[in-house]
Formats: C-alpha cells, sequence, structure tokens
C-alpha cells in the first residue's frame, strides 16, 4: 500500500524538478565562468582607483579568474554607473561606487539615465575614508579655527579647488562652509589632480577631498593638513584634529563598495560578498588601508543597501541647502 502510494507522489516531484529551468536549479552554487569587469566611473588614479584596483587583485584568487578594472569616467561617474546598469546581470561586471553614487541623481537629475536603487544590486561595501582639510603651506593659517577666522574677517576672499561641480571635493568643502558660516569661493577644475596641483601651484588655496588621495602630498609637505572630516582622528594622521573638534557635527567620509546590474541572482551576490569579505578580513589589506588614511568597514549586501539609502538623504539635504546644480 506504501509504495503505491509514494511511487507517484514521488514520480510527480521528479517531474515538476525536471520541468523547472536549469538555471533556477543552479541557484545553490555560483562561481565566475570567465574574467570579471570591474567597471570604475571615474579617470586613474582617483580614490576609486585605488580602491578598486587593491581589491581586484585580492580577489582574482578567490574567485578563481582574472579581475579587470576598466575605467569610464565622465559627468561626476554618471557614464561609468550607466554602463554597469545597463549591463549583463551575469555577475560578472562589477560597478565600484563611491559617496559620489549617493549624492549624484540630486544634481544631475537630467541627466541620470538609472534609477540609483532598481538598477542595481549592492554586493558589499569595502572601506571608508575621511574628507581631508588642506591648504597651501604658505597661508597664514594653520589651523580650522585660523582658517575660518580668516573667512570670516575677510568674506568671500578665500578660494577652493575641486574635481568639478557635485564632486566629493565640493559637497565636503560646501558642507564645512555651511557649518561653520563662511563664505568661500568655489573653484571647480576638471579632476582631483589639476585641483590638488592648482593648490599646490598656490593659485587656490584650499582643497578638501579624500585624504586616500591626498596623503602623499601631504607627506611631501606639499599640502598642510589641518584637520580630517570623519567623526575620530586618523590612524595615519593621529596628531591631526577633526574638522568636528572646532565644528561640531561636522562628518564627511568617502566610501568605496561594490555593486552589481540588477537581476544578479542571489547566489551570485552571496559568492562575490563572501569574496570582499575574505579580501577585508585580511590583515595585509586593512595595514593598505591604514597607511592610506582609510579604514576597512565590510558590510554585506542587505546592510550596504540599507547604509546606501542612508547616504542618500544626508547629502541630497548637502545639495538642496548649498544649492548645487549641474551645469
Amino acid at each position: 500500500m506504501f509504495n503505491r502510494i509514494m511511487k507517484p507522489a514521488l514520480t510527480g516531484v521528479l517531474a515538476i524538478a525536471a520541468a523547472m529551468p536549469f538555471a533556477v536549479l543552479a541557484q545553490a552554487n555560483w562561481a565566475p565562468t570567465k574574467p570579471i569587469r570591474v567597471i570604475v566611473p571615474f579617470p586613474p588614479g582617483g580614490s576609486n582607483d585605488i580602491v578598486g584596483r587593491l581589491v581586484a587583485n585580492d580577489m582574482a584568487p578567490i574567485l578563481g579568474q582574472q579581475v579587470v578594472i576598466d575605467n569610464r569616467g565622465g559627468a561626476g561617474g554618471i557614464i561609468g554607473s550607466e554602463i554597469a546598469a545597463n549591463s549583463l546581470p551575469d555577475g560578472h561586471t562589477l560597478l565600484i561606487a563611491s559617496v559620489a553614487f549617493a549624492y549624484n541623481p540630486s544634481i544631475y537629475k537630467a541627466q541620470v539615465r538609472f534609477d540609483p536603487e532598481k538598477s542595481f544590486t549592492p554586493i558589499a561595501l569595502i572601506g571608508t575614508g575621511p574628507s581631508a582639510l588642506t591648504v597651501n603651506p604658505k597661508m597664514p593659517a594653520k589651523t580650522t579655527r585660523e582658517l575660518i577666522d580668516m573667512a570670516k574677517a575677510k568674506p568671500g576672499s578665500l578660494t577652493y579647488a575641486t574635481a568639478g561641480i557635485g564632486s566629493f571635493q565640493h559637497l565636503s568643502t560646501e558642507l564645512f562652509r555651511l557649518q561653520a558660516g563662511i563664505s568661500l569661493i568655489h573653484v571647480p577644475f576638471k579632476g582631483g589632480g589639476p585641483a590638488m596641483t592648482d593648490v599646490i601651484a598656490g593659485n587656490t588655496l584650499i582643497t578638501m577631498g579624500s585624504l586616500l588621495q591626498l596623503v602623499p602630498h601631504v607627506q611631501g609637505n606639499r599640502l598642510r593638513l589641518l584637520a580630517v572630516g570623519s567623526a575620530k582622528r586618523n590612524n595615519a594622521f593621529p596628531n591631526t584634529p577633526t574638522v568636528a573638534e572646532t565644528v561640531p557635527g561636522y562628518e564627511a567620509n568617502n566610501w568605496w563598495g561594490i555593486l552589481a546590474p540588477a537581476g544578479v541572482t542571489p547566489a551570485m551576490v552571496r559568492t562575490l560578498e563572501a569574496a570582499v569579505k575574505k579580501v577585508v578580513d585580511n590583515p595585509e589589506m586593512q595595514k593598505k588601508f591604514d597607511s592610506q588614511g582609510a579604514e576597512v568597514l565590510y558590510m554585506n549586501s542587505a546592510a550596504y543597501a540599507k547604509f546606501i539609502r542612508a547616504e542618500t538623504a544626508k547629502w541630497s539635504k548637502v545639495v538642496r541647502d548649498a544649492g548645487i546644480k549641474a551645469e
């Protein structure tokens, strides 16, 4: 009796399984079958590029495939992000995202042709690094308070250089300007490199970008570091105060994470986020981040998604309050 009942039932289960698409059955495990392309939506040499190459180098042996960096700069990171959004969601194309991903939609409303939330699946957060308030070494100001006093004594006389309208340098400096209650003149350039070069030359006086980018110039005494934008002092520069020690509540951190086009399977997400975690858990990687004034900060896919939403709300408010608009 038992066999007569169970045999048809078992046959039915097997028939259902046989009818299921092979791709669905393969969801449990996934591994890349060809080189992985990691799109960096900014030119070489920036913080996204530095972090992307560090992580890609260590992910390759974990995933068993070559991990190739593809720099697609332009429009504040929008061009590269759009390319990633429109890529096949097969786990073989990823995007290095930074804080720019959180505020670009509120600045470039007409230019953004993808939905930042619906067009991507967050994989993992890699790390974070503070903004850094730096000035030309010939500037009289040696502290944040002295800089603020200079700006208040002669409103509109101090200039600051950035990588362009809507860049992290722009927003982090505007947040500083708003919270300090001072007037500064914005001088945008086409990239962080030219902006730093102009401040080093003394043409503009201030630049406030990612510490990760500015470390070599600070160590070479080409720029004077006044403060860092993190909530606590930085391990690489423990004697340098935070901006918040002078301007309470100020915090501006860049961050870097990995996104995939929407539509990747849960198995792909699990494999990729596990690879990122293994990379950032490596003490040698943590030392590399520390030496650059940044720090490893891992978040899995779900936590990273919540983090992006919070950052988007924060920086969208800065955009509104500062009246930042694309040109």
